[in-house]
């Protein structure tokens, strides 16, 4: 672990010229009198290394100096894929050895190209989580890829929408899918894969047993079937729609692009007040009562009659909830 640090604070110094004791000690998460013994133990060593006084000074190499330990390890060339994803790699316990990836392949670049990798970095940043959540870490998911990478069955407790179930399975590959993680997985019984979502994961247990992966599975692509199936059984109803010049701006932020697509291709020429006629497709009564309430008072739905009589009762109730407020005010 120490000699991973000791080469760490060389590559560090080596990409960034001159750091001090506790921007190394930060940067490695350690203690800045840490940062001192591993200086004192590279001086030892014969690394040209020096330190400078004052506000603007450090830790630096002999100019020129530059180290040949660059090489990647197993484990670093096997992490390399989440090296432009930071998030994702710290959710699945890879960050330190990303983070060591990152400096090895900043160290190893000449200096003009090192400038410019980062001023990209300060350019461009991806963050894969949603507005509304931070991301979708579970306390399995480390569990959940140790297993997808040794090949080990598991036994898990898992929420389904019908109760909580526990499964043995077979983890083919996790999937990051809008903050969201998957992991897909068959079941001994069963040859085609699922996809389980992993937050809802209450229990992994690795067992002893590994599982042959069939070779002709590419999760890449079963993943992309996976998605274009889903979306083909998403909509299978529709709602006839009356929407104000308000209330169809407000669709295009709320709505699915197949349910604003569907909206501009059935529109009819609005009436005097601006309000168009539409049809749009749902998924359910239960999802569109849900989807359509957020449009308010904006959207009228003419049907189907089990939709409109549903989005009806909730005004009356929500009528009936704030009325003493509509007529004057709530009691004191």
């Amino acid at each position: 672990m120490r000699a991973s640090r000791l080469l760490s604070i060389m590559l560090l110094l080596q990409a960034h010229g001159r750091l001090t004791a506790a921007a190394l000690a930060a940067r490695l998460e350690v203690s800045v009198r840490t940062v001192y013994r591993d200086v004192e133990a590279l001086h030892a060593a014969g690394i040209p290394l020096y330190g400078e006084a004052g506000h603007a000074g450090g830790y630096r190499l002999v100019d020129g100096w530059r180290t040949r330990l660059t090489g990647l390890t197993a484990e670093e060339a096997e992490r390399l894929v989440f090296a432009g994803l930071p998030g994702p790699a710290a959710e699945l316990g890879y960050d330190a050895v990303v983070a060591t990836v990152q400096h090895k392949l900043h160290a190893a670049l000449p200096g003009p190209l090192a400038d410019r990798v980062a001023e990209l970095r300060q350019r461009f940043h991806l963050d894969p989580a949603g507005w509304y959540s931070d991301g979708d870490a579970s306390a399995h998911l480390p569990a959940a890829a140790d297993a997808v990478w040794r090949r080990r069955r598991v036994r898990v407790r898992y929420r389904s929408w019908t109760g909580e179930v526990t499964r043995v399975l077979h983890p083919y590959g996790l999937v990051l899918k809008g903050g969201r993680w998957y992991v897909v997985a068959a079941r001994p019984d069963r040859r085609e894969p699922a996809a389980y979502r992993v937050n809802q994961i209450l229990a992994l247990v690795p067992l002893d047993e590994t599982f042959d992966q069939p070779g002709e599975f590419d999760l890449p692509g079963w993943w992309r079937a996976h998605v274009a199936d889903f979306r083909s059984r998403l909509h299978r109803d529709e709602a006839t729609i009356r929407l104000s010049p308000r209330g169809r701006e407000r669709l295009r932020e709320i709505a699915s692009d197949v349910v604003v697509a569907a909206a501009d291709r059935t529109a009819e020429p609005p009436d005097a007040a601006g309000w168009v006629r539409a049809t749009v497709p749902i998924e359910s009564l239960t999802h569109a009562h849900g989807d359509l309430l957020r449009l308010g008072a904006e959207v009228e739905v003419l049907a189907p009659a089990a939709l409109r009589d549903r989005l009806a009762a909730t005004a009356a109730a929500l009528a009936a909830l704030y009325a003493p407020a509509v007529q004057g005010g709530a009691p004191a």
